[in-house]
């Protein structure tokens, strides 16, 4: 099964794909992989609380915040894998490493090699964050970035079985609420 699931920063949307996945995972491993590369005390402090939120859940960690498809011959094809989250996943590919320069070519990178990671591994809980509604204009960064996370969320939306949205402590299920 592959899912994506998207919405506001802070609003549980980790929790509930931590609980998704884990129902999941019953004939292989639960592995959650991490996507963010902290980068200041802020980063720090939220990558400590998500391990200590996940703590006993039995899921094995991959940090892999770059280059999904350079561990592909470590994908556990039966696994399950909570992939948390799209969002830092593209902020470091289209960011990171380049001297103060947008790499717009990222959103097509990434995307690609999530559609070929969902495609390997039998289960997939996807997160993202919806970036989309909060202001009118943006510097030329933020407008890429959001145009690129637009780019992959469809795509990866698109080829999944369910879609949800955390919204104002609702949960929208735009397909597949039947399988959840």
């Amino acid at each position: 099964m592959k899912i994506y699931i998207s919405g506001g920063a802070k609003n549980g949307k980790s929790m509930f794909a931590q609980e998704i996945a884990k129902k999941l995972s019953s004939e292989g491993h639960l592995w959650y992989l991490a996507t963010m590369e902290p980068r200041d005390n802020e980063d720090d402090a939220r990558v400590l609380r998500h391990r200590k939120e996940r703590a006993g859940w039995g899921f094995k960690t991959a940090e892999w915040g770059r280059n999904i498809a350079l561990h592909s011959e470590e994908f556990d094809c039966k696994g399950t894998y909570l992939v948390d989250s799209v969002t830092a996943l593209l902020s470091n590919e289209m960011f990171g490493g380049m001297s103060g320069k947008i790499n717009k070519p990222a959103a097509k990178k990434v995307a690609n090699e999530l559609l070929a990671f969902s495609d390997a591994v039998e289960n997939v809980v996807f997160v993202s964050d919806n970036i989309f509604c909060d202001a009118a204009f943006y510097d030329e960064w933020t407008d890429s970035y959001r145009e690129g996370l637009a780019e992959v969320d469809r795509a990866v939306a698109e080829k999944c079985d369910v879609v949800a949205e955390f919204s104002c402590n609702q949960i929208i299920f735009y397909k597949g609420a039947e399988l959840v």
